[in-house]
């Protein structure tokens, strides 16, 4: 359905499509300066319809609803501090954690040979099974609104956030999930943003071209232009308190998988041993001291990806940024010209 004009709440006084001639200058150290112009206001606002035209949004569930499923969420958190879980399930970053349930994948930095387009899956029983409570308090409810058709859902993510904490501009890999992109958010509203960059020391974000408001207990339903022709973030600034969001999606049957010699991919042998819990990050308790910590946040490879279909195994994901690499890669896109210059 149509969208609600709500949404330009979260832009901070901007319009979804920004403002003719308007200029943002980003700086990174003393010598470097990053100025982007928008000199095509119209295109821009275009952009920003053909994404509001490819979401679905739904409120489905209730506040007692919510607070259910945001105590299993918790239980899945104590369970990852225990180390009750399998080596891959979870995956941890300042400010956010990742717990991978049926499906996981390699991304970023854990690839042998970055770039976009190399995620593999992991090797069938490297991540535990999806919980029965997510069947049964999230996807049956989503089945039975019409929202995603019975035995669609193989993969499960639960990404955990704590104030500040955020997720660069990415395209869910094509080549490994099918869409629809199914989320659910829970503990807090908050926003996802499309077509953002991303600059770093410190972390900066350029003008959405599109906001997207995300409030507790909503469905969001990401297809067509929004999810394959422009990457969506996660800004620091929206996330304000706790805030997790529970991914749903499909496997395609012939995603590749991390090949059985790969390092990643040493067998399994039982239960490994609890995983050590990162000085004064993650608590089974919500409202245990999640103190800040220094954002070591992905990479973002491009802007957004190639229209073409050809193209379109070569997008990023979620890659994690390194201070060893060169960040400083810019690319001109359509609505927008990127300028970099040195002093």
């Amino acid at each position: 359905r149509k969208l609600d004009d709500y949404k330009n709440k979260y832009a901070h006084g901007t319009s979804n499509g920004s403002r003719k001639d308007r200029k943002r200058k980003y700086r990174e150290s003393d010598d470097e300066e990053y100025e982007h112009s928008d000199d095509n206001a119209e295109q821009r606002e275009q952009e920003a319809r053909r994404v509001s035209s490819s979401i679905q949004q739904r409120s489905i569930f209730s506040s007692e609803e919510c607070a259910r499923i945001e105590e299993k969420i918790d239980e899945v958190v104590a369970n990852g501090e225990a180390g009750l879980y399998r080596e891959h399930t979870v995956d941890r970053a300042p400010l956010r954690n990742k717990y991978f349930f049926g499906e996981g994948y390699t991304y970023g930095a854990q690839l042998e040979k970055r770039g976009p387009g190399q995620e593999r899956l992991y090797r069938k029983g490297e991540v535990d099974d999806i919980p029965g409570w997510v069947h049964e308090l999230v996807i049956k409810p989503l089945v039975s609104n019409g929202v995603i058709p019975e035995g669609f859902v193989n993969s499960a993510v639960i990404n955990d956030y704590q104030p500040g904490g955020c997720i660069v501009s990415h395209v869910d890999p094509l080549h490994i999930f099918a869409r629809p992109i199914v989320s659910v958010s829970f503990f807090s509203d908050s926003a996802l943003c499309f077509g953002c960059r991303f600059q770093f020391k410190p972390i900066r974000v350029s003008e959405p071209v599109f906001v997207l408001p995300v409030r507790r207990g909503s469905v969001t339903v990401l297809s067509g232009y929004a999810a394959d022709e422009i990457t969506h973030c996660i800004r620091p600034q929206d996330i304000k308190q706790r805030r997790a969001v529970i991914i749903l999606r499909k496997t395609r049957p012939d995603a590749p998988r991390v090949d059985s010699d790969s390092p990643l991919n040493s067998p399994l042998k039982g239960r490994p041993t609890p995983l050590k819990a990162k000085r004064a990050h993650r608590k089974a308790d919500p409202d245990a001291a999640h103190r800040p910590r220094v954002l070591e946040m992905d990479k973002e490879e491009n802007r957004r990806p190639s229209i073409s279909r050809q193209h379109r195994h070569s997008l990023s994901s979620e890659n994690y940024w390194r201070r060893d690499q060169d960040h400083d890669e810019h690319r001109e896109s359509s609505g927008r010209k990127v300028k970099m210059s040195r002093h």
